[in-house]
Order: structure tokens, then C-alpha cells, then sequence
């Protein structure tokens, strides 16, 4: 089992595909194994390392509130250990918000960067619904099982229609869940850095290349973020995917991929 300490704490990490690197963050309170409907396209063109953040799959989980110190440094020092000097960077929802950091504070470490259904924070966000945050923070949902968890968040993910069409993608992503179950307290910890996540004042600072992707049917981070983000950084380009809801990389799988593929290798 691939495993590296990274900030004192025990990494999970894959790496697949071979050629320029590509560095994909995942978001909130999931795993690695989350990327498995777009990861086959990406490593056929690219070495795609994909982790668990702390606080999921089989990284580590210590009990306190984790930092953007944390979040970004866990990455870096995954870099580090495996001697890749700069790559590609592709992070959605929580993901795309560490994302954004790591461009940030290590400009030379990336290449190119992809942000997916995310967010600058603060108050220049357009902020979820009170539906939402309560999916999203409330600690009630420890009552449920892991497996009532897992498939009480698939309508967030996803508009009915692709839930009707895609039953066996539905299932692979409660098999994926609850395969590593993310503890309460991982979601806790890791809600500490994404309330606090706010860079809108220095999105001009971002100099990488940046392509901004969402769908328009986002019911948790509401898709109008995506516009702030790329009007906020210089040069960036926007692509809204009007029948796709939160887990875009799914529902549009083969358009998201191409277009993401065409991007890093323009």
C-alpha cells in the first residue's frame, strides 16, 4: 500500500499513466478512489497521482482543525517525495479550493491548473443554500450509517437524470464511500479550512494558466463561483456544463475529460 509521512502524517497516494504529471486534489470528506469515472482518460495521457486528504480513505485523521498550512502541505510534500519539481494541478470543490492555495504559495510547483466546482470563499462567494450548508456541516449526520450517508449525498452529486441512466456509477460511488468511510470528525476538521478558505483579493496573483469548469445544475457550491473565479484570474477560461450538477466529472465524463486533456497539452 503506497504510503508516504507527509507532515506528520500518513499519506495515501496512487499514481497511474505515464508522461507530464498531473496532480488531482479531491474535495470534501472524499477519497482518492472518487476519481474513478475520469481517472482511466487522464492517465492515458498524462502520470496521474491522485491521495487521500487527511481526514480520508487511508491517510490520516487527526482530530483538530486543519489548516490551509495543512491542506497545501500535504501535496507538496507528495511532490517532494516523489521528485516531481512542477505538475499539472486538477482539484474540484474542496479540492479546487487547496488547489488555488497551492498555485498561490508555490507558483513554480504549477504548471497548469484546473479548478472544478469551487470556490474563492469570503464574501465575494456566492454562498450554498441553507439546504446545502446543513448537508454539508451538519453533525447529525453521524446518526446515519455509513452506507445512509453515502447514498443520502448522490442526489447532491447528481441530477436525477444521470441517476437514472448511470445505476452501476451510483453504486461504485457507495461502494467507493463506504469501502473508507471518511469519520465525522474528517469532515469536521477538513469544514474548518473550507470556511475559512477565502482568496478572492489575490486571484490576480494567480499566474498559471487556469481553466474553470462547472455545471450549471450545481446544487452545493452554486456555479455563478466559477464566474468569480475566472473573471478574478487573468487569462483564465470558463466552461459551464449546463445539464451537469456537482459531479460534473461524471456527468459529462467524455466532454470534462477532452476538454481538460486539450487544455493542459495546448
Amino acid at each position: 500500500m503506497p504510503v508516504i509521512k507527509v507532515n506528520g502524517i500518513d499519506l495515501y497516494y496512487e499514481v497511474h499513466g505515464e508522461g507530464e504529471p498531473l496532480l488531482l486534489i479531491m474535495g470534501y470528506g472524499s477519497n482518492s478512489g472518487h476519481w474513478f469515472v475520469i481517472l482511466p482518460r487522464l492517465a492515458a495521457r498524462f502520470k496521474t497521482i491522485i491521495f487521500d486528504n487527511r481526514g480520508t480513505g487511508r491517510s490520516g485523521k487527526p482530530e483538530i482543525p486543519y489548516t490551509a498550512d495543512m491542506m497545501v502541505g500535504d501535496p507538496v510534500g507528495l511532490l517532494d517525495a516523489l521528485g516531481v519539481e512542477s505538475a499539472h494541478v486538477f482539484g474540484v470543490s474542496m479540492g479546487g479550493m487547496i488547489a488555488q492555495e497551492l498555485a498561490l504559495r508555490y507558483p513554480s510547483r504549477v504548471k497548469k491548473l484546473v479548478l472544478g466546482c469551487t470556490s474563492c470563499g469570503g464574501p465575494h462567494s456566492i454562498g450554498s443554500t441553507p439546504e446545502a450548508k446543513a448537508f454539508l456541516f451538519n453533525p447529525d449526520r453521524a446518526k446515519l450509517s455509513d452506507e445512509e450517508r453515502a447514498r443520502s449525498t448522490v442526489p447532491w452529486l447528481w441530477n436525477q437524470d444521470f441517476i437514472d441512466k448511470h445505476p452501476e456509477a451510483v453504486e461504485r460511488y457507495v461502494k467507493t464511500t463506504t469501502q473508507y468511510p471518511t469519520p465525522m470528525h474528517g469532515y469536521m476538521s477538513q469544514a474548518n479550512f473550507v470556511l475559512l478558505h477565502d482568496i478572492y483579493e489575490r486571484l490576480p496573483q494567480i499566474k498559471a494558466p487556469v481553466l474553470v469548469m462547472t455545471g450549471a445544475r450545481d446544487r452545493l457550491i452554486p456555479h455563478e463561483n466559477s464566474s468569480v473565479l475566472a473573471s478574478g484570474i487573468k487569462g483564465s477560461e470558463l466552461v459551464v456544463f449546463e445539464q451537469a450538477g456537482h459531479g460534473f466529472i461524471s456527468d459529462t465524463v467524455q466532454e470534462s475529460s477532452g476538454k481538460i486533456i486539450s487544455f493542459l497539452e495546448s
